[in-house]
């Protein structure tokens, strides 16, 4: 089974995707279009993501489902490592899962992530703290990291 939700949120949609058992899915959208599918994942992704957002949540307790490479796999399970309100930079990162001259391949298992926000990719950023490249757009990326900083 494989339910899509629409999430609405006053700064732009997010799709929901799970199987029933797990979030397999969340990205970006420009708008709300196409079939919608309410589920319970979805609806409690929903109320933490809201949570989230409102400066109260700072791990989401929600069960996921994702596949990649096992260089992807390695660097999204260290992204939820990354502190609330913390970044590291691309070659942090690549050092810490044992490819210390993997910092574009860091980069593009970044660009790959499944589970936007919930796998906080945004926590990585560039030399300097410069932000480098977000799905949900560098203005979001920034909305993100000063949410997470003012709430630490």
């Amino acid at each position: 089974m494989r339910n899509e939700t629409v999430l609405s949120f006053k700064w732009g949609f997010l799709q929901v995707i799970d199987d029933g058992r797990a979030i397999v899915g969340l990205k970006f959208m420009a708008d709300a279009v196409g079939s919608v599918t309410v589920s319970s994942l979805a609806e409690n992704l929903k109320v933490q993501l809201s949570e989230y957002f409102l400066g109260r949540r700072k791990i989401f307790d929600i069960p996921l489902k994702y596949t990649g490479t096992d260089f992807q796999l390695a660097v999204w399970r260290h992204l939820h490592l990354i502190p609330y309100g913390e970044t590291q930079t691309y070659k942090q990162v690549a050092e810490a899962i044992g490819c210390p001259k993997a910092c574009r391949a860091v980069g593009a298992a970044c660009h790959c992530n499944p589970i936007a926000i919930v796998i906080p990719c945004h926590r990585v950023v560039g030399k300097n703290e410069s932000l480098i490249g977000y799905a949900g757009s560098i203005e979001v990326k920034q909305w993100l990291l000063n949410l997470e900083k003012q709430n630490k």
